[in-house]
């Protein structure tokens, strides 16, 4: 089966691993590029690079994010020298976010660069960028407006979210390579990732949301609430700023005439949305196995939602 995955931070790279590991070079990621960012005179693409470490087995799961037992020493000493000491990148990751720069000025594309991290990683999933133009999520918290970066660091993604935009979206446009994942997939999914901030860039790309309806396979979301709580994130507070229900139906009503289904986890006390099928089961990922396990779950679903 050929899967679709819609993902950004680290709900939507787990699944993705453990996705990976059923279906294995049939997987194609679609990641969020809304929080990318320029600084240390390298490009920074985090949920792309978290998705592909994920992968690769390499990500630091006691952190969340980077490369585990990498230090920071190249990052510590160039603070020293005077550069900016707010984002924190370990010495493997810098080098990562070094090749994408050169490659890019060099006329090479943010795609092309992903794909190139990935065979060196030696994954078998397809990562892919949800545009080569440059989108960044801005939010407005405490009165001002700055990078999403900024809030979740410098704040520590806690302050009230009064706003959300998308600089850029207009422009973006979805690469081939997207459009041609999602209209070949027999599965496309949605992971539990952050609904406004990691999935809400890829959809707001102009013509993907139009793909996604077109397509003929099923599209399924997972929600990213476990037990009715978030394991990890400010998903309530930009849930609440947006006037949404801070819960799995909440969640499905930003995905309305996009997703045929709906995943919830089993323990999950609050009702189920009621505008589209919804499904249960364990939804929490926190091993190997366990991760495996609920990608065999959303591909029944998508089996049994498979169009004949």
């Amino acid at each position: 089966m050929k899967v679709a995955l819609l993902a950004g931070g680290t709900g939507g790279a787990k699944l993705a691993a453990g996705m990976q590991a059923v279906v294995g070079s049939d997987l194609t990621v679609i990641a969020n590029t809304g929080d990318d960012v320029e600084t240390l005179g390298v490009y920074v693409s985090p949920d792309p690079d978290l998705v592909t470490y994920w992968l690769a087995g390499q990500v630091d799961e006691v952190r969340g994010w980077g490369i585990k037992d990498d230090g920071f020493d190249v990052f510590q000493r160039m603070a020293r020298f005077g550069a900016p000491d707010w984002f924190g990148l370990s010495n493997l990751d810098l080098a990562a976010c070094l090749y994408r720069k050169d490659f890019m000025n060099s006329g090479g594309r943010l795609t092309d660069a992903q794909a190139q991290i990935g065979r060196g990683l030696g994954i078998q999933a397809t990562v892919l960028p949800m545009s080569d133009q440059p989108v960044r999520t801005r939010i407005k918290s405490s009165g001002e407006w700055r990078g999403l970066q900024e809030y979740l660091i410098l704040e520590g993604g806690q302050t009230e979210v009064e706003g959300v935009e998308l600089a850029g979206i207009e422009s973006a446009d979805p690469t081939p390579e997207v459009l041609d994942a999602i209209g070949q997939a027999d599965l496309v999914v949605i992971g539990p990732s952050n609904p406004v901030i990691s999935i809400g860039p890829i959809l707001a790309v102009p013509g993907i949301r139009e793909a996604m309806i077109a397509a003929d396979a099923p599209v399924i979301a997972v929600s990213p609430y476990v037990a009715g709580k978030v394991i990890k994130g400010p998903t309530d507070l930009f849930m609440m700023a947006i006037g949404r229900p801070t819960t799995a139906a909440g969640v499905a009503t930003l995905y309305q005439g996009v997703i045929d289904a709906m995943i919830n986890d089993a323990d999950d006390p609050d009702p189920p949305p009621s505008e589209v099928r919804s499904f249960s089961t364990a939804t929490l990922m926190h091993s190997a196995e366990s991760r495996a396990t609920v990608a065999r779950a959303v591909l029944k679903v998508g089996e049994t939602l498979a169009r004949p």
